[in-house]
């Protein structure tokens, strides 16, 4: 029943994706983009919809802002595979940005990916309420942002140069920056839209996030890079502090376990309506990439 969902919630992104593109002007930049965008389970798309739902917003509205945290993750990838970052050729099965073109040109389909982003959040079909809109704008530039993903990239390469392991405290404050964010503003998504309260969700996807991040960890030990669709054991490598590494391959299980049952937990104000999220939270540790 998930995978239904997350198919259908996929193509209603697509669809304003494709709508979204065909604006722009055609050349390797709008090719790039539409590669980038390509593929995966559009996760934080559909945790926009779901949460959306759960507060009586439309579909329809809802997937601009869905639509919009895609584009921007995506973008986060694309510079993350650079060569001066991750250096990673291989992303969702597919060769990156940056193999398949050349740098110049993954750099700037980044900043277009970053750039529509905001522009799906600023039509008035994302939500009829121009205040509603600022709200989503705002939030999702600081969770994006030296608040949220760019400081935890920072972290990450910090935590490269300081010559000494990370605790597991910092390794939790690097990844609720670095992932979390945007899985927390995607959450939040929907009781924005509506002008409700986001506290529940936002704890549900504080939870997610980290449990998110600890199956990540745990796939570059176990995984394998056909069904993961990346390099594997690429963190070992590195020399990076990781959950695993800190708590030991059985000891990240448990904790990612632990934090699926805190975020379901913290549905419980919607009750059974929340059964899909609920659905959610186990598959994030469940999922093979």
């Amino acid at each position: 029943m998930l995978d239904t969902a997350l198919a259908g919630a996929a193509e209603r992104i697509q669809s304003c994706l494709d709508t979204a593109l065909a604006e722009a002007e055609p050349g390797p930049v709008t090719d790039g983009m539409a590669y980038a965008t390509r593929g995966g389970k559009r996760l934080r798309g559909f945790l926009v919809l779901e949460t959306a739902r759960l507060h009586g917003v439309p579909a329809g509205q809802a997937a601009w802002a869905a639509t919009s945290i895609e584009t921007l993750h995506a973008y986060s990838l694309v510079h993350d595979d650079l060569p001066c970052m991750d250096d990673d050729d291989l992303r969702r099965g597919q060769p990156t940005v940056h193999v398949k073109w050349d740098e110049a040109t993954a750099v700037l389909v980044g900043d277009a990916l970053q750039t529509l982003a905001f522009a799906c959040l600023a039509r008035p079909d994302c939500a009829p309420d121009p205040a509603r809109r600022i709200d989503l704008i705002a939030s999702l530039a600081r969770a994006a942002g030296i608040h949220g993903m760019v400081l935890g990239q920072a972290q990450d390469m910090e935590a490269g140069r300081a010559g000494r392991p990370l605790t597991l405290d910092e390794v939790i404050g690097l990844q609720r920056n670095k992932t979390g964010a945007l899985i927390r503003w995607s959450a939040e998504a929907g009781p924005r839209l509506a002008g409700a309260d986001p506290a529940a969700l936002g704890a549900y996807a504080h939870a997610l996030g980290l449990a998110f991040q600890i199956a990540d960890d745990v796939q570059d030990v176990e995984g394998d890079a056909a069904e993961t669709g990346k390099r594997v054991g690429k963190d070992e490598g590195a020399g990076k502090a990781t959950f695993v590494g800190l708590l030991g391959l059985d000891g990240a299980k448990a904790r990612a376990a632990a934090l699926v049952d805190e975020a379901i937990a913290a549905l419980a104000p919607y009750g059974h309506r929340a059964e899909t999220l609920r659905q959610v939270a186990r598959f994030v540790i469940a999922r093979k990439s």
